[in-house]
Protein backbone atom coordinates (compact mmCIF):
# COMPACT_ATOMS: atom_id res chain seq x y z
CA UNK A 1 0.00 0.00 0.00
CA UNK A 2 1.06 3.31 -0.90
CA UNK A 3 -0.35 6.90 -0.45
CA UNK A 4 -1.80 9.00 -3.64
CA UNK A 5 -2.86 12.46 -4.07
CA UNK A 6 -6.77 12.93 -5.05
CA UNK A 7 -7.89 16.08 -5.99
CA UNK A 8 -11.25 16.91 -3.67
CA UNK A 9 -12.29 19.97 -5.91
CA UNK A 10 -15.09 20.57 -3.40
CA UNK A 11 -12.57 21.60 -0.79
CA UNK A 12 -10.14 23.32 -3.33
CA UNK A 13 -7.32 21.22 -2.59
CA UNK A 14 -6.00 17.78 -2.46
CA UNK A 15 -6.53 14.78 -0.26
CA UNK A 16 -4.93 11.72 0.68
CA UNK A 17 -5.95 8.00 -0.95
CA UNK A 18 -4.18 4.64 -0.87
CA UNK A 19 -3.04 2.62 -3.56
CA UNK A 20 -3.24 -1.21 -2.21
CA UNK A 21 -1.19 -3.46 -4.15
CA UNK A 22 -2.69 -7.33 -4.35
CA UNK A 23 0.20 -9.82 -6.20
CA UNK A 24 0.64 -13.57 -6.76
CA UNK A 25 3.90 -15.39 -5.55
CA UNK A 26 6.83 -15.09 -7.12
CA UNK A 27 6.71 -18.81 -7.02
CA UNK A 28 3.89 -18.71 -8.77
CA UNK A 29 4.42 -19.45 -12.72
CA UNK A 30 1.57 -17.48 -13.54
CA UNK A 31 2.46 -13.93 -11.97
CA UNK A 32 0.80 -10.83 -11.63
CA UNK A 33 -0.59 -7.74 -9.47
CA UNK A 34 -3.62 -5.99 -9.06
CA UNK A 35 -3.89 -2.77 -7.83
CA UNK A 36 -6.79 -0.75 -5.81
CA UNK A 37 -7.73 2.68 -5.50
CA UNK A 38 -9.09 3.33 -2.45
CA UNK A 39 -9.69 5.98 -0.17
CA UNK A 40 -8.91 4.66 2.92
CA UNK A 41 -6.33 2.51 4.60
CA UNK A 42 -8.98 0.67 7.17
CA UNK A 43 -9.42 -2.86 7.36
CA UNK A 44 -12.98 -2.59 4.91
CA UNK A 45 -10.82 -2.34 1.97
CA UNK A 46 -9.13 -5.70 2.15
CA UNK A 47 -12.20 -7.38 3.82
CA UNK A 48 -13.59 -6.11 0.43
CA UNK A 49 -10.97 -7.27 -1.82
CA UNK A 50 -11.00 -10.78 -0.71
CA UNK A 51 -14.10 -11.12 0.34
CA UNK A 52 -15.41 -12.70 -3.10
CA UNK A 53 -18.47 -10.73 -5.21
CA UNK A 54 -22.05 -11.94 -5.71
CA UNK A 55 -24.16 -11.86 -9.07
CA UNK A 56 -23.12 -12.12 -11.71
CA UNK A 57 -20.05 -13.53 -10.86
CA UNK A 58 -20.54 -15.46 -7.80
CA UNK A 59 -17.00 -15.09 -6.74
CA UNK A 60 -15.96 -17.20 -3.70
CA UNK A 61 -13.99 -15.23 -0.70
CA UNK A 62 -10.17 -15.38 -0.94
CA UNK A 63 -8.73 -18.44 0.50
CA UNK A 64 -4.64 -19.27 1.06
CA UNK A 65 -1.82 -17.71 2.48
CA UNK A 66 -1.56 -13.99 2.76
CA UNK A 67 2.29 -12.34 3.70
CA UNK A 68 1.74 -8.95 5.27
CA UNK A 69 3.74 -6.49 7.03
CA UNK A 70 2.03 -7.00 10.47
CA UNK A 71 -0.02 -4.17 9.64
CA UNK A 72 -2.87 -4.20 12.08
CA UNK A 73 -5.39 -3.76 9.12
CA UNK A 74 -4.83 -7.47 7.90
CA UNK A 75 -5.82 -8.58 11.32
CA UNK A 76 -9.77 -8.64 9.90
CA UNK A 77 -9.22 -10.66 6.90
CA UNK A 78 -7.08 -12.97 8.82
CA UNK A 79 -9.14 -14.06 11.71
CA UNK A 80 -8.75 -17.59 11.87
CA UNK A 81 -12.22 -18.37 13.60
CA UNK A 82 -13.75 -16.07 10.56
CA UNK A 83 -11.82 -17.35 7.72
CA UNK A 84 -10.42 -20.88 8.76
CA UNK A 85 -8.79 -21.41 5.11
CA UNK A 86 -6.73 -18.48 5.46
CA UNK A 87 -3.27 -18.51 6.77
CA UNK A 88 -0.94 -15.42 7.65
CA UNK A 89 2.59 -15.36 6.56
CA UNK A 90 4.77 -12.70 7.96
CA UNK A 91 7.38 -10.73 5.49
CA UNK A 92 10.90 -11.78 6.39
CA UNK A 93 12.42 -8.19 5.14
CA UNK A 94 10.48 -6.46 7.31
CA UNK A 95 11.73 -8.29 10.25
CA UNK A 96 15.43 -8.41 9.30
CA UNK A 97 15.24 -4.33 8.06
CA UNK A 98 14.44 -3.25 11.91
CA UNK A 99 17.98 -5.04 12.60
CA UNK A 100 19.22 -3.39 9.37
CA UNK A 101 18.24 -0.10 10.72
CA UNK A 102 20.32 -0.19 13.83
CA UNK A 103 23.44 -2.10 12.78
CA UNK A 104 24.00 1.27 10.76
CA UNK A 105 25.96 4.57 12.46
CA UNK A 106 29.77 3.24 12.78
CA UNK A 107 30.75 3.04 16.46
CA UNK A 108 27.54 3.21 17.81
CA UNK A 109 25.82 0.83 15.55
CA UNK A 110 24.63 -2.62 17.69
CA UNK A 111 26.59 -5.65 17.73
CA UNK A 112 23.42 -7.68 18.33
CA UNK A 113 21.72 -6.26 15.08
CA UNK A 114 25.10 -6.52 13.30
CA UNK A 115 25.24 -10.30 14.11
CA UNK A 116 21.65 -10.39 13.49
CA UNK A 117 22.23 -9.31 10.01
CA UNK A 118 24.87 -12.16 9.49
CA UNK A 119 22.41 -14.50 11.00
CA UNK A 120 19.50 -13.47 8.15
CA UNK A 121 22.22 -13.48 5.58
CA UNK A 122 22.45 -17.15 5.86
CA UNK A 123 18.75 -17.54 5.57
CA UNK A 124 18.33 -15.13 2.59
CA UNK A 125 21.79 -16.88 0.96
CA UNK A 126 20.00 -20.82 1.18
CA UNK A 127 16.75 -19.56 0.13
CA UNK A 128 18.14 -18.17 -3.26
CA UNK A 129 19.32 -21.34 -3.46
CA UNK A 130 16.09 -22.84 -3.96
CA UNK A 131 14.60 -20.39 -6.93
CA UNK A 132 14.46 -22.91 -9.60
CA UNK A 133 13.24 -25.45 -7.74
CA UNK A 134 9.36 -26.73 -7.44
CA UNK A 135 7.11 -26.10 -4.69
CA UNK A 136 7.81 -29.42 -3.45
CA UNK A 137 11.30 -29.34 -3.64
CA UNK A 138 11.64 -26.39 -2.21
CA UNK A 139 9.82 -27.47 0.76
CA UNK A 140 11.90 -30.16 1.29
CA UNK A 141 15.39 -28.40 0.98
CA UNK A 142 13.77 -25.76 3.36
CA UNK A 143 13.10 -28.25 6.07
CA UNK A 144 16.72 -29.99 5.65
CA UNK A 145 19.04 -26.27 5.21
CA UNK A 146 16.54 -23.79 6.09
CA UNK A 147 14.40 -24.82 9.11
CA UNK A 148 17.89 -25.84 11.38
CA UNK A 149 19.17 -21.85 10.79
CA UNK A 150 15.67 -20.43 12.01
CA UNK A 151 15.75 -22.50 14.81
CA UNK A 152 18.96 -21.50 15.83
CA UNK A 153 18.33 -17.65 14.88
CA UNK A 154 15.25 -18.25 17.92
CA UNK A 155 17.19 -19.42 20.12
CA UNK A 156 19.80 -16.35 19.53
CA UNK A 157 17.34 -14.20 19.82
CA UNK A 158 15.81 -15.59 22.85
CA UNK A 159 18.87 -15.28 24.68
CA UNK A 160 19.90 -11.74 23.44
CA UNK A 161 16.28 -10.62 24.79
CA UNK A 162 17.35 -11.98 28.10
CA UNK A 163 20.44 -9.03 28.15
CA UNK A 164 18.91 -5.98 26.93
CA UNK A 165 16.44 -3.62 28.55
CA UNK A 166 13.10 -3.28 27.41
CA UNK A 167 11.72 -0.66 25.62
CA UNK A 168 14.83 -0.18 23.98
CA UNK A 169 15.00 -0.17 19.90
CA UNK A 170 17.32 -3.32 19.53
CA UNK A 171 14.50 -4.80 22.53
CA UNK A 172 11.70 -3.81 19.90
CA UNK A 173 13.44 -5.30 17.09
CA UNK A 174 14.27 -8.82 18.81
CA UNK A 175 10.34 -8.80 19.54
CA UNK A 176 8.96 -8.40 16.61
CA UNK A 177 10.52 -10.87 15.49
CA UNK A 178 9.83 -13.64 18.11
CA UNK A 179 5.92 -12.12 18.72
CA UNK A 180 5.85 -12.98 14.63
CA UNK A 181 7.51 -16.55 14.86
CA UNK A 182 5.01 -18.91 13.76
CA UNK A 183 4.19 -16.17 10.91
CA UNK A 184 7.84 -15.18 9.69
CA UNK A 185 8.36 -19.80 9.65
CA UNK A 186 5.21 -20.99 8.03
CA UNK A 187 6.80 -21.06 4.65
CA UNK A 188 8.99 -23.89 5.70
CA UNK A 189 5.92 -25.67 5.40
CA UNK A 190 4.85 -24.74 1.99
CA UNK A 191 6.93 -24.22 -0.75
CA UNK A 192 4.72 -22.22 -2.53
CA UNK A 193 4.70 -19.32 0.29
CA UNK A 194 7.67 -16.82 -0.62
CA UNK A 195 10.18 -15.63 2.02
CA UNK A 196 9.04 -11.87 1.86
CA UNK A 197 6.84 -9.92 -0.05
CA UNK A 198 9.64 -7.78 -1.61
CA UNK A 199 7.81 -8.98 -4.79
CA UNK A 200 5.04 -6.78 -3.93
CA UNK A 201 6.86 -3.70 -2.85
CA UNK A 202 8.68 -3.37 -6.18
CA UNK A 203 5.60 -3.42 -7.93
CA UNK A 204 4.33 -0.02 -5.48
CA UNK A 205 7.60 2.25 -7.29
CA UNK A 206 5.97 2.44 -10.27
CA UNK A 207 3.53 4.19 -8.50
CA UNK A 208 5.85 6.32 -6.16
CA UNK A 209 7.60 7.12 -8.88
CA UNK A 210 4.10 7.82 -11.14
CA UNK A 211 3.52 10.45 -8.84
CA UNK A 212 6.03 12.51 -9.66
CA UNK A 213 4.64 13.28 -13.31
CA UNK A 214 1.26 12.55 -12.93
CA UNK A 215 0.85 14.98 -9.21
CA UNK A 216 -3.14 13.54 -8.39
CA UNK A 217 -5.86 11.63 -9.42
CA UNK A 218 -8.64 14.18 -10.51
CA UNK A 219 -11.35 12.16 -9.09
CA UNK A 220 -11.96 8.65 -7.42
CA UNK A 221 -13.21 6.96 -10.53
CA UNK A 222 -9.83 8.17 -12.21
CA UNK A 223 -7.85 6.62 -9.55
CA UNK A 224 -9.80 3.44 -10.33
CA UNK A 225 -9.04 3.63 -13.86
CA UNK A 226 -5.43 4.08 -13.52
CA UNK A 227 -5.08 1.41 -10.74
CA UNK A 228 -6.91 -0.99 -13.58
CA UNK A 229 -4.54 0.29 -16.43
CA UNK A 230 -1.44 -0.22 -14.33
CA UNK A 231 -2.51 -3.44 -13.09
CA UNK A 232 -2.59 -4.88 -16.81
CA UNK A 233 0.96 -2.82 -17.46
CA UNK A 234 2.45 -4.04 -14.40
CA UNK A 235 1.06 -7.75 -14.91
CA UNK A 236 1.89 -7.59 -18.59
CA UNK A 237 5.54 -7.04 -17.61
CA UNK A 238 5.81 -9.82 -14.83
CA UNK A 239 4.58 -11.93 -17.53
CA UNK A 240 7.36 -10.94 -19.89
CA UNK A 241 5.36 -9.12 -22.17
CA UNK A 242 5.53 -5.80 -23.77
CA UNK A 243 2.93 -3.56 -22.12
CA UNK A 244 3.06 -1.53 -25.60
CA UNK A 245 2.43 -4.58 -27.64
CA UNK A 246 -0.32 -6.48 -25.35
CA UNK A 247 -2.57 -3.56 -24.83
CA UNK A 248 -1.85 -2.23 -28.65
CA UNK A 249 -3.50 -5.91 -29.72
CA UNK A 250 -6.10 -6.17 -26.45
CA UNK A 251 -7.90 -2.95 -27.79
CA UNK A 252 -7.65 -3.80 -30.95
CA UNK A 253 -9.53 -7.46 -30.36
CA UNK A 254 -11.95 -6.92 -27.54
CA UNK A 255 -14.69 -5.05 -29.37
CA UNK A 256 -15.47 -8.46 -31.15
CA UNK A 257 -14.09 -10.30 -28.64
CA UNK A 258 -16.53 -12.65 -26.85
CA UNK A 259 -17.89 -10.96 -22.97
CA UNK A 260 -17.94 -14.94 -21.39
CA UNK A 261 -14.01 -15.26 -22.58
CA UNK A 262 -12.69 -11.94 -21.38
CA UNK A 263 -9.98 -13.94 -19.06
CA UNK A 264 -8.36 -15.44 -21.96
CA UNK A 265 -6.85 -11.90 -22.45
CA UNK A 266 -5.52 -11.64 -19.46
CA UNK A 267 -1.12 -11.08 -19.18
CA UNK A 268 -0.81 -14.54 -17.92
CA UNK A 269 -3.10 -16.26 -21.03
CA UNK A 270 -2.71 -13.80 -23.61
CA UNK A 271 -1.75 -14.94 -27.38
CA UNK A 272 -1.10 -12.29 -30.04
CA UNK A 273 -3.72 -12.97 -32.56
Amino acid sequence: MTPATLLDPGAGKTRRAYVWAWARSHHDPHPGVVYEFCLGRGAQYPLAFLGGKGPPTHEPAWTGTLITDKYAAYNAVLDAKVYPQRKSAACAAHARRRFEELSRGGSSASAVAIEALRRWARIYHAEAAFAEMDDDERRQARQSVSKPLWEELEVWLKLQRTQVLDGTKIAEAIDYSLNAWAALTLHLDDGAVALDNNLIERQIKPWKLGAKNWLFAGSALAGQRAAVVMSLVQSAKLNGLDPWAYLRDVLARIHSHPSHRLEELLPHRWRPA
